[in-house]
């Protein structure tokens, strides 16, 4: 029999790209339907290694992806929103997580999924709740999954009578080794674990490979899935790339486990597939379970080891940004009103730290253009938004206490300075975001601009460190220093608007130039009004 090889490879490349975009697409119905609270559901249920297996395993259900859980959990990492042991955790119930796509595959309903589409894409198209459209994505994932799956099992048919395909097969049963890089190196191109695990299935399904050649590609799977996080640490913080590099030696820890006891694994896998009556798909399903939650169980006492494993292997100390609360425990305000308020300013503080490091790393990405500095800065930013809903809710609930006039006054300043430090953190995205279009429009500012920002720059982070070092010291004589300089500040913004006017007008700077370098004065000009708000209400009066 001639084989039509545009044909199988054109069916198998198409299936493989209907497949991956069905389970993105249910995915991202699946997040929405979530209300995409994924980092909440990392950042409440991860108190202990176990609740972070939990935590893992519900959000890789719910988004489909263990790689997209390992880099949620590497960039929560990161930003101090969980410990190194935590990321760990999670990562296993990614693992684990990541099996439920094998089980769905399982469930033979493939001649249904052209039906299935129709109903995803009706739901998609003649419904305009956004409950009913996510719903509407799911299904249409769902359905759009199967049909790839289809389309691929098509076009491997013609793969059985290849004489090369079954010499392929016969060396991967003899040479389990040889199994274990083929599937690592597939899903390393693919980028879905769950993919290559769903070409394994339709493969063993139709009886081109063997449960003994099928296994140790399963294991290389696992392996290879490990390659997006590393990917999305580099360059990322010491410990993004510790959590990054914990997934690889889970897995190939587990690979090397199991190809030592894999006639016995074989043995089990093959008694559960005659017992339950197991099609081939439900087979490859309890497989790639029975590896993830075996591997877990073997690895999960042993997770501070993991920990102090990488922790030898990168080493060095890491300047983490800590999102998290520190000081807002409500039963202070149980126990005192003005503890409470106390431990609030405290907190206030810290953000106001923030605000001062993110202004000083967005100029340090305006001088360098080095993006380190732009992710630093917009980690900063989210940190701040993170203390200012955190600050505002503990506030709220000290306001339902009684206090003194003193007490109320205080409350007050400390819901004002929230906001203004809340805002002057979007402003110094805004000039990370001016910047960044700078650099992708390729936008060239003069030697003499570039001295008028770094000017700016200096006097407006020196105003808001005078300004957040006199509410930690309430010291009105620094105070009315931030209300002088603010005063430059304004003057300066007028002056150098008026220079880089005559510098567009002479043909020094190109319209765009012109754009970003005003924006980024307006931008820093208003960072120096907040900060004036907050030295006033130091002096006790606001504008």
């Amino acid at each position: 029999m001639e084989i039509d090889i545009q044909k199988m490879i054109f069916e198998f490349i198409g299936g493989l790209g209907i497949f991956l975009f069905g389970i993105k697409y249910m995915g991202d119905g699946l997040q929405r339907s979530a209300g995409d609270k994924l980092r909440d559901i990392l950042d409440k249920f991860t108190t202990n290694p176990f609740m972070g297996v939990l935590a893992g395993i519900i959000v890789t259900v719910l988004i489909q992806s263990s790689s997209g859980t390992t880099v949620i959990t590497v960039g929560l990492v990161s930003a101090g929103f969980m410990t190194l042991r935590q990321a760990i955790g999670v990562i296993m119930g990614a693992n684990i997580g990541t099996t439920v796509t094998a089980f769905i595959i399982g469930i033979d309903i493939a001649e249904y999924a052209l039906p299935i589409i129709f109903v995803g894409a009706i739901m998609l198209f003649f419904f305009k709740n956004k409950r009913i459209h996510s719903l509407g994505q799911i299904v249409f994932g769902f359905g759009a999954l199967f049909f790839g799956l289809e389309l691929m099992g098509s076009g491997m048919k013609p793969l059985r009578s290849l004489q090369a395909f079954h010499d392929l097969t016969v060396s991967m049963s003899d040479n389990p080794l040889l199994g274990v890089l083929i599937g690592t190196i597939f899903t390393v191109v693919v980028q879905s674990s769950s993919a290559t695990i769903g070409i394994l299935q339709e493969l063993f399904g139709q009886g081109l490979i063997d449960i003994r050649a099928a296994l140790p590609v399963l294991f290389g799977d696992n392996i290879g899935t490990t390659i997006t996080a590393v990917l999305a640490s580099i360059g990322a913080s010491i410990a993004a790339r510790r959590a990054a590099l914990t997934h690889v030696i889970f897995n190939l820890i587990g690979t090397t486990i199991f190809m030592i006891f894999l006639p016995l694994f074989t043995i089990f896998i093959q008694y559960l597939q005659s017992t339950f009556g197991l099609n081939p798909e439900m087979t490859i399903a309890f497989a790639h379970g029975s590896f993830n939650i075996t591997n877990t169980i073997i690895q999960f006492p042993f997770i501070a080891v993991l920990a102090w494993i990488v922790t030898k292997l990168i080493p060095g100390e890491d300047s983490m940004i800590e999102y998290k609360a520190k000081h807002l425990d409500p039963i202070f305000i149980e126990q005192s009103s003005s503890i409470a308020l106390g431990q609030a300013k405290e907190e206030v503080l810290r953000m106001g730290k923030f605000a001062t490091l993110g202004l000083e790393e967005a100029n340090l990405y305006q001088k360098t253009y080095l993006q380190k500095h732009a992710d630093t800065a917009m980690q900063l930013e989210d940190a701040i938004n993170n203390l200012d809903r955190k600050i505002t809710d503990y506030l709220i609930l000290i306001s339902r206490s009684e206090m003194s006039t003193t007490e109320s006054e205080e409350h007050s300043m400390l819901l004002d300075t929230v906001r203004d430090i809340e805002r002057i953190g979007d402003h110094f995205e805004n000039v990370v975001e001016l910047v960044g279009f700078q650099l992708t429009n390729k936008v060239k500012l003069t030697d003499s601009a570039k001295q008028d920002l770094e000017d700016m720059f200096n006097l407006t982070i020196q105003t808001l460190k005078d300004a957040i070092t006199s509410l930690d010291d309430k010291d009105t004589a620094l105070a009315t220093t931030v209300l002088k300089s603010e005063e430059q500040i304004d003057k300066m913004e007028r002056t150098l608007r008026k220079k880089h006017i005559l510098r567009i007008n002479e043909g020094q700077c190109s319209g765009s130039a012109g754009i970003v370098f005003v924006d980024i004065i307006s931008n820093l000009e208003r960072i120096g009004d907040h900060s004036v708000n907050i030295a006033e209400a130091v002096l006790g009066y606001r504008s």
